[in-house]
Order: C-alpha cells, then structure tokens, then sequence
C-alpha cells in the first residue's frame, strides 16, 4: 500500500513539528490509512501544539458547495482551536491573515487534490506559503497521490489575462503532478522564497492508477465522489461556465451532462461519431435536485471511459459543449456572472485559460481548430514540469 505524506509523519510521531506551534489546512480527505484526522492526530502528538485550523473551499468539514462562501469558526469542537476560513467573499479572503499567523512556527497542508487545474486546494496551498514565507513560518506539504495519475498531462496554459481562483499559475488543465510537486514548482518559478518542506509519499510511482495504490477515496468536495468524477473533470468542469446542467444534483457529477433543450439521442450520436479516444456516450435523462435547472427534466449524455490510458479529458469536454452549442436550439448560453471573483472576463474563457474556445464554439470550427496550439503548450510545460517531480517509474 501507498502511504502518504501523513502516514509518514505520523509513523515518526511528528519529529519535525516537535517543539513547534502550528496551524492546518485541511478537510475531510486529511486523514490516514486508519481513517485518523490529521487535526486530532496534531493536538495529540507529544511535543507539538495545534495553534489553528484552516479551512480551504468547502470548509474544514466539507459541506459547503462550490464558489459557497465559508465563514470562521470561534472554535473546533474536536480539537478546540480555533477555524479560520480560507474561501470567503472576496479574493483576498483566500490569503491566511497575518494576525491569524501570528504566534505559529509553522502551516501544515493536507488536502487531497484531484489532478486538474480548475481545482482551487492547490492555490490555496500557493497562496498561504506566500503568507507563510512574508510570516518566516516553515510550510510543510504532506504529500498524497493524485487519484488521474502522474504519467498523463494534457492542455494548454492559462493565459495572463485569464488568470483566477480557477487557474492563478500557466498550468496545464490536467498537470500530471502532486501538490507536493506543485509547492516546489510554485516556490521557486514564482517567487515565493518559503521555506519548504514535502513529506512525499511512500511506495509512489508515477504509472500507477488509483486502484493499485491500495487507498479508499475520501471525498473531497461534495461534487466529487469517486475518482471516476475526477478522470472526468478536466473536461467537463467547463461545463460550469454555460447553461448546461454538468450534473450537479444529481448522484453522478461531471460524468453525466445535459439540459431542458437537449436532445439526448441527438447529443450521443453526435459525438459518438467523432471517434474521440477512449470514451463512448450514452443518451440518459436526469431532473437536478439542486444548482442549474433544479427541479426540471434534462436530456444529455452520460460519459463512459473506456480506456483511461487513451482518454482525453480536456478534449472531450471541449467536443462536449461544442455539440451542446450546435445542437441547443438557439438556448444554450455562456455564463455571464462573476465567476470566481471575476467580472470582466467570462467564466468558460477563465476555465479555459483562453477565449480561442469560446470565439471558435461561436464561429462552428471544427474541434481540431478549437484545440489548435494546445499540444505545443503541453509540450512548452514538460521540461520545466521535470525539475519538480519527486516520483519515478
């Protein structure tokens, strides 16, 4: 079995925080091989104090829904420290406070990430090292795998002015690393001089998918409950920047989309005939229960992988909300709302990194166009992706 950065240190009862004062960033994935909260394992550990915990989108404990704002807690009822929140209502509450720092020797981070760069745990890890670095605390990455695996990157970069919550770093849309390796990529290649330390895995290697690790997923958002939903993803969260249900509400987020509009039939065979690698559509119907079209019908499509090594998860997502264009009957729409605490850039242009999608969904180039140039950003990312790296075959 894989064991993570938090088996790690836990198996040597915490040496390297002995004697220090520190705070957590965690949720409900930052527990151990026996289900033990790296938060209780802290305030127990001989030697080391729990000064604090922090709190990344969706909370400590995990309930909060996506772009939900989280407030602070006076104080954790397990551990009794208090909880500050790192997701609020503005971008600058996504910073840890300087006065929330002060007295800590050190921050902790133990939150699992999913392998896409839409996912938000990995820029609150980056921005709480900037605040760790400017409050000459220690950072400690505790390092677990990435449930799409570290051999496959796929996507282009994010462009400067498409940079947000949902993309603050040029990263690819499917990077192929560890937040431990993101933390040395970002402390070095932006600046931010913190003094780091990544408790790597053990038993790690890079081919290996989920399901040799020997690991149960623990959830960590409440749209994400298998790594089916994460292989899925990189595509599909693009889905949150148009009128198209990527269904939310229903028990299968992300594998599954669809809208009111929609002919599923007509969507599955669309895009089963463009022979996209490793996945195979079929027409399914779903009524949300919470989030776009709460409460109505909706036809789409259900996305079943077929070969995982072959699938291309950002290019079927593309291809996806080309056909729901195409094919919406004059209905479907970009969304035109603030989008993580941005108003003057749209949200499917913010995912995307770019607006060459979107300007090409709207002019009906073919997929080939609306993905042209993404390969030789890949390829761009690979050499300076290789400095960092901490896993091999």
């Amino acid at each position: 079995m894989v064991r993570t950065g938090l088996d790690v240190l836990a198996a040597g009862n915490f040496v390297p925080l002995k004697g220090k004062r520190v705070g957590a960033i965690v949720n409900p994935t930052s527990v151990d091989a026996s289900f033990r909260h790296l938060a209780d394992l802290l305030a127990a550990a001989p030697g080391v104090t729990l000064g604090a915990l922090f709190g990344p989108e969706h909370g400590v404990r995990g309930e909060a829904q996506y772009m939900e704002a989280v407030g602070d807690v006076a104080k954790d009822r397990h551990t009794g420290v208090p909880v500050y929140s790192l997701y609020g209502s503005t971008f600058e509450s996504l910073t840890p406070k300087a006065d929330w720092l002060r007295g800590l020797d050190a921050l902790v981070f133990d939150v699992q990430d999913v392998g896409s760069r839409y996912y938000t745990y990995v820029y609150t890890m980056a921005l709480a090292m900037k605040a760790a670095a400017q409050a000459k605390l220690a950072f400690y990455v505790l390092d677990r795998p990435n449930p799409i695996g570290l051999s496959q990157v796929e996507g282009n970069l994010v462009g400067e002015r498409y940079r947000s919550f949902v993309g603050l770093y040029a990263l690819p849309n499917r990077h192929g690393m560890t937040a431990g390796e993101l933390a040395r990529l970002f402390n070095e290649r932006e600046g931010f001089g913190c003094e780091l330390h990544v408790i790597p895995c053990e038993g790690l290697r890079r081919s290996q998918p989920w399901d040799s690790l020997g690991r149960h997923f623990v959830s960590p958002s409440p749209n994400m409950p298998t790594p089916d939903t994460a292989l899925v993803y990189p595509g599909m969260c693009l889905g949150e920047g148009t009128n198209v249900s990527e269904g939310r509400g229903t028990c299968r987020p992300f594998e599954q989309f669809g809208a009111p509009w929609l002919d599923g039939a007509e969507v599955a065979k669309h895009l089963n005939a463009l022979g996209l690698p490793g996945v195979r559509f079929r027409p399914c119907a779903f009524t949300p229960t919470f989030d776009k079209h709460k409460g109505l019908s909706c036809e789409g499509a259900f996305i079943h992988v077929t070969d995982r090594e072959a699938f291309r998860p950002l290019l079927t997502g593309v291809a996806v909300f080309a056909a729901c264009h195409a094919l919406g009957r004059g209905r479907f729409e970009w969304r035109a709302d603030a989008y993580e605490f941005v108003e003057d850039v749209p949200a499917f242009d913010l995912l995307c990194g770019t607006d060459q999608v979107r300007l090409g969904i709207e002019a009906g180039e073919p997929l080939g166009a609306l993905v042209a140039g993404f390969d030789s950003q890949r390829d761009a990312f690979l050499p300076l992706r290789s400095q960092y790296l901490l896993y091999r075959d």
